[in-house]
């Protein structure tokens, strides 16, 4: 009966945090460069596409993903879209 306890109670913290994580939205940026063909969330910086998914190579410059802010850079993207030429 001990055990049960224990379980429940363990069980009971665990529902309780992961709900209190799930109520605060992550916030996100825009990473340009890091997205794999196929991959980017929306339209490219050069106006090649207009949609997601369409990035016909990895590690475009000109195509981003969404990622945690504070991540892009970590992932070898940078936050500002390229300029233009």
């Amino acid at each position: 009966m001990k055990n049960k306890a224990i379980i429940t109670a363990a069980l009971a913290g665990l529902i309780g945090s992961s709900h209190a994580s799930a109520a605060e939205p992550v916030k996100k940026e825009k990473c340009y460069g890091i997205a794999k063909a196929g991959q980017n969330d929306c339209s490219s910086k050069s106006g090649s596409h207009s949609c997601a998914g369409q990035a016909k190579k990895d590690n475009d410059p000109d195509e981003w993903k969404k990622v945690p802010a504070g991540t892009c850079e970590k992932m070898g993207g940078k936050t500002d879209a390229p300029k233009s030429s």
